[in-house]
């Protein structure tokens, strides 16, 4: 379980194919913190921990995971977002985030706006995932409040600190990102298709 608020960015060291699954070796100053078999969200991807070294891990991607995230499509130098597991007791500075990503989504506008930025992302509205005005969505592992919610779009505002911490700094039009709908949400649209509320 996680919160969506980014503790740091990682850079991806190495990438290795094993049959369809993807081995990423990420360099990071969490690296010291970790052990094998924990859990850390990349870009909002909830993946384990298989091996240590001295300033890098690596983590592995199945092919579902490849599938339905941005995470197949990492280079070697490209940067990830980085959240450890949350602390059982500690402040939900975000939102109950899983690092179960439900479909990725394509930026389609970008704004500067006194100092923040606007970002806008359109996915594929079939999966009957959806957004509401000041809800929760989880944007590469970030937790955001959605502003304009659409039926297949949503915008976000991004503060400075967010914008110079996280990958949203790398974001343009086309950008692919890992989208995580509000848990809650989820629940209670499930619920209502089989006409149980």
């Amino acid at each position: 379980m996680f919160t969506g608020i980014i503790e740091t960015l990682g850079l991806v060291d190495k990438l290795e194919k094993e049959g369809s699954n993807l081995h990423i070796t990420i360099e990071s100053e969490l690296v010291n913190e970790l052990q094998i078999d924990q859990s850390v969200a990349h870009n909002g991807v909830c993946l384990t921990v298989v091996s240590l070294n001295v300033d890098t891990y690596t983590v592995t991607a199945i092919e579902e995971t490849l599938l339905k995230t941005n995470l197949g499509k990492l280079q070697v130098g490209d940067s990830v977002n980085l959240e450890l597991a949350m602390v059982l007791g500690s402040r939900l500075d975000g939102h109950i985030v899983q690092g179960h990503v439900d479909q990725t989504g394509v930026c389609i506008a970008t704004e500067e706006k006194d100092g923040s930025h606007i970002f806008t992302f359109e996915y594929n509205p079939s999966q009957n995932n959806v957004t509401i005005e000041k809800g929760s969505i989880t944007v590469d592992g970030v937790s955001l409040t959605v502003i304009n919610s659409e039926n297949n779009r949503f915008s976000v505002a991004i503060i400075p600190y967010t914008y110079e911490h996280t990958r949203f700094n790398s974001y343009k039009i086309g950008t692919q990102v890992n989208l995580e709908f509000d848990v809650i949400g989820k629940y209670v649209a499930r619920l209502m298709e089989k006409g149980n509320l």
